[in-house]
């Protein structure tokens, strides 16, 4: 016997009969066409948004534009932090980027500037701001600041907004949750894309790992274990190379500057005449 010609959709027992119940055929050409709407709009939803990220990279004033956003709304947030910084993070407490590229740049710092923003394709203006704050950062501590703009050009290359695959954010690829009484006082874990506290936060952290450390390299290497590095000896490696390059930078700035410096005082022939 043929099985009546209908559309099955479930069954249903009456009286020990089980009998098919029939489904609209209008219905389900609309059901079929809900589903193959709804498909079509996330797979549309999913190209505009992949378009709108290429478009965002491709656009370096825009992702200027959104850090400084960005910053300005953490800066906002650590206002109290400024106002009454707690004194267990005193050399920690936040500046604003804008205040510190008001700082002026000594020769060695403007060439280092520069190489850097043409290295890594970046605007002069925030890295100078960041190239001084390594210099009083470093001093304070007592770590080269040659040193700490090699860590962030390996860790985020410089990118304010950086993450890595074990939690690292920000320039120097800091780990919110283990620098969290760190980071408390500005704002919480988002104040680690602030580059001027990820600096200073990464800098005391880098400062804790050399003082237990017999080098430099060997805190490097505890460095890259906190950071989500997975070679502890090829990170070092890596850094203490972006280093040298930086130091050989700054010995030529400086040695133009002295020999700058011995032209302007070395008196002409004209001072002698009589």
């Amino acid at each position: 016997m043929n099985a009546p010609e209908c559309v099955v959709s479930s069954w249903h027992k009456s009286n020990n009969v089980i009998y098919p119940l029939k489904k609209n055929p209008q219905e389900s050409h609309l059901h079929k066409g809900l589903l193959s709407l709804t498909r079509h709009g996330f797979a549309l939803l999913g190209l505009a948004g992949l378009a709108l990220v290429f478009v965002f990279l491709s656009q370096p004033d825009w992702r200027y534009s959104a850090s400084h956003r960005l910053i300005n709304w953490l800066d906002a947030r650590q206002d109290a932090a400024m106002e009454h910084p707690s004194a267990a993070h005193a050399d920690l407490v936040p500046v604003s980027l804008d205040t510190a590229n008001t700082v002026a740049l000594t020769e060695e710092q403007q060439a280092i500037t520069l190489w850097l923003s043409r290295r890594y394709k970046l605007s002069p203006e925030p890295l100078g701001g960041l190239v001084s704050e390594a210099w009083a950062l470093g001093d304070r501590i007592q770590i080269s600041p040659t040193l700490l703009l090699a860590v962030m050009a390996i860790e985020s290359r410089f990118n304010p907004f950086a993450s890595g695959p074990q939690g690292g954010m920000g320039l120097m690829q800091i780990e919110p949750l283990a620098q969290q009484s760190a980071l408390l006082p500005f704002g919480g874990h988002l104040a680690a894309f602030d580059p001027l506290t990820n600096l200073r936060v990464g800098a005391r952290h880098l400062q804790t790992l050399i003082e237990k450390s017999t080098s430099v390299e060997s805190a490097l290497h505890l460095y890259a274990t906190s950071s989500g590095q997975p070679n502890g000896a090829e990170y070092a490696t890596r850094v203490l190379a972006k280093q040298q390059q930086l130091e050989t930078m700054s010995r030529t700035s400086k040695s133009m500057e002295v020999a700058q410096n011995s032209r302007l005082q070395t008196p002409t022939g004209s001072n002698f005449r009589h």
